[in-house]
């Protein structure tokens, strides 16, 4: 069956989780295990340009310039989502660029996947409102179902069988509390083993998996709360505890998930003599060696020289709260 032939370019954020979820309670579908509340980022992008052509006997898909076997059939997949709705078997050429490290633990699956929903979404005219675009960016990371959205989100883990209920939704606007976040980059090299697989072995093995996962909700209560009351001490407390936990989840797996690396301790140390001065700011890291520093405005060029001089740290970089994944440009013509 043919189609219009479409094309759409679209650009997402990366988020970063303050409350974490790790694990799975249904892998085909892709349903977290736990909710988890995020912040989007405004200084790193995802483009991605999608167009759907009848001469095309199979997917073809470049990501930051290269060609990938397993990518291509992970996205193959991902669209096949799309195209099952549009009733289409058209295939399409999907380019897609990050201006950060990609698969360093900064989240470039969660923009990557948010981007390329966008993208297909305006491509193939379907007209899908945001909830229904979160539950599908999900099907292809979790993170990603939060990018949909800018500034405080939370996805919801959900109940139902059929996933209809995991989704995310915005909490807070990003101008509404404008925090900054300063980024120390420890390495640029992609990890050794990625979310998805570090996820299914920790709920395989760590002794304390389940225990964490017990105390998401009320750390979920905790972190709304203090988004809505813009309370930023109720904020850090809750959100280092997460942090630490979800790692603490990781470390007891077997085998050991170390994601972090000497210089990723040293920012956390310097995180905290940062808030012993009286500087507004909390560490986040997700699975990764990259330390991620919330603080407020006023506080980040403070924040940003301190872990500059941090040994190991190879670059540092500054961002606001971002808008949520939208199309920048789209061409649509009959075939």
């Amino acid at each position: 069956m043919t189609s219009p032939t479409g094309q759409a370019t679209a650009q997402a954020q990366p988020n970063i989780a303050l409350v974490k979820y790790w694990g799975k309670r249904d892998a085909a579908l892709n349903l977290p295990a736990a909710g988890s509340l995020s912040i989007t980022l405004d200084a790193l992008h995802t483009r991605t340009r999608v167009r759907f052509d009848d001469a095309l006997d199979a997917d073809d898909v470049v990501l930051n310039g290269q060609r990938d076997d397993a990518q291509t059939r992970k996205i193959g997949a991902f669209l096949d989502l799309f195209r099952a709705r549009a009733g289409i078997t058209t295939r399409a050429r999907v380019e897609s660029d990050n201006d950060f490290p990609t698969g360093a633990g900064l989240a470039s699956s969660a923009s990557g996947f948010a981007a390329l929903a966008i993208a297909i979404d305006r491509a193939l005219a379907l007209g899908l409102d945001a909830r229904e675009l979160s539950m599908l960016a999900r099907r292809g990371s979790g993170s990603a179902a939060r990018s949909i959205f800018g500034g405080f989100v939370e996805m919801a883990a959900g109940t139902r069988e059929d996933g209809e209920d995991a989704f995310a939704k915005p909490l807070l606007e990003p101008a509404a509390w404008p925090l900054n976040v300063v980024v120390a980059i420890t390495s640029r090299k992609k990890k050794a083993i990625d979310s998805r697989a570090g996820m299914q072995t920790s709920q395989r093995t760590s002794p304390y998996y389940r225990d964490w996962i017990a105390t998401v909700p009320g750390d979920l209560a905790k972190a709304r709360e203090a988004v809505q009351a813009r309370d930023f001490g109720k904020l850090a407390y809750v959100s280092e505890a997460s942090c630490l936990a979800m790692h603490a989840v990781m470390l007891t797996t077997r085998p050991a998930l170390i994601y972090w690396n000497g210089a990723t301790l040293d920012c956390i140390q310097c995180v905290r003599a940062l808030q012993a001065d009286g500087i507004g700011v909390f560490f986040t890291i997700d699975a990764g060696p990259q330390v991620k520093a919330v603080c407020l405005p006023h506080h980040a060029s403070r924040v940003a020289d301190a872990l500059r001089d941090v040994a190991g740290v190879e670059d540092v970089l500054v961002s606001g709260l971002g808008d949520g994944a939208r199309v920048i440009e789209d061409v649509r013509a009959c075939a």
